[in-house]
This record gives structure tokens, C-alpha cells and sequence, in this order.
């Protein structure tokens, strides 16, 4: 997440997972068999209550070239301070090959949830500015 395991109270943090395709072999019946599996959807389950989904992984407000706090599509807002869990829950989908065929589609798909993780929410004062605030009050600080 950005910010790092922490987020200002009413402003979006950004919530990015890391997945991809994984393939696991085996044999059965002595013969080669893999299963596929590939994520198609994400959930951030948020001890508040509030469930994100999305259909990517999410990405960096400097990926996405947009400035930190910002909203994107997997980024959620802390009403108030205090302390939270957040649990991605990864979708996939299921494929399989025996015997060197072909893959072939399992029906439905399978969620798996990662360990909660913990998010310190606080209410932060702006101390530091960048100019003046009132000529500028998008400034860095402002």
C-alpha cells in the first residue's frame, strides 16, 4: 500500500498487489499434469467494512503519473483515525493440461486471501510549505 502500513485520515491510499500466472506440475498417473492458475480479479477486504474490487492489481500513483493521495481505482478512505487490517483476496482462474494437451478451462474460480495486513490511519497536520500557501494553495504543504 501506499503510503507504507500507514494513511491520513479522509484521503485515498493506494492499494497495489503483485500476482501473475503461476503454473503447478505434477505427475498423475505417470503422466505430466499442470494446473494453471491466473488471477482475474482482486479484493481488498478493509476491517471497516468497505470491500474494493477490481479487475487489475492496481498500480503506483507514479506508475499511474498521478500525485500521492489521489484516488484510483483500488484506493479507499479512512473516515477516522485508528488502527486497521486490510486483506487482499486474489480471484483465479483455473486451468489444466495432462499429458502434454492442450490447457483446458476449469469451471468457476477460487479466491485466496493473503494475512491481514496492518494500516495505522492518523489525522496529520501540515507543518512544512513550499511558498505561500495563499498565492499557492495547491503547493506542496498546502
Amino acid at each position: 500500500m501506499e503510503p507504507g502500513g500507514w494513511a491520513v485520515e479522509d484521503l485515498p491510499a493506494n492499494f497495489v498487489a503483485e500476482a501473475s500466472a503461476q503454473v503447478v506440475s505434477g505427475t498423475l498417473l505417470g503422466r505430466l499434469a499442470d494446473v494453471r492458475f491466473t488471477p482475474v480479479a482482486f479484493r481488498w477486504r478493509h476491517s471497516d467494512g468497505v470491500v474494493v474490487e477490481s479487475g487489475t492489481p492496481g498500480a503506483t500513483w507514479v506508475a499511474l503519473g498521478q500525485a500521492e493521495f489521489t484516488p484510483t481505482g483500488t484506493s479507499h478512505v479512512y473516515a477516522e483515525s485508528g488502527e486497521y487490517t486490510v486483506t487482499l483476496e486474489a480471484v483465479l482462474r483455473a486451468e489444466y493440461r495432462f499429458g502434454g494437451s492442450g490447457w483446458r478451462m476449469i469451471a468457476g474460480t477460487l479466491a485466496v486471501a493473503g494475512d491481514p495486513q496492518p494500516v495505522l490511519v492518523g489525522e496529520f497536520d501540515t507543518v512544512l510549505t513550499n511558498g505561500d500557501c495563499n498565492a499557492n494553495p495547491s503547493g506542496p504543504g498546502c
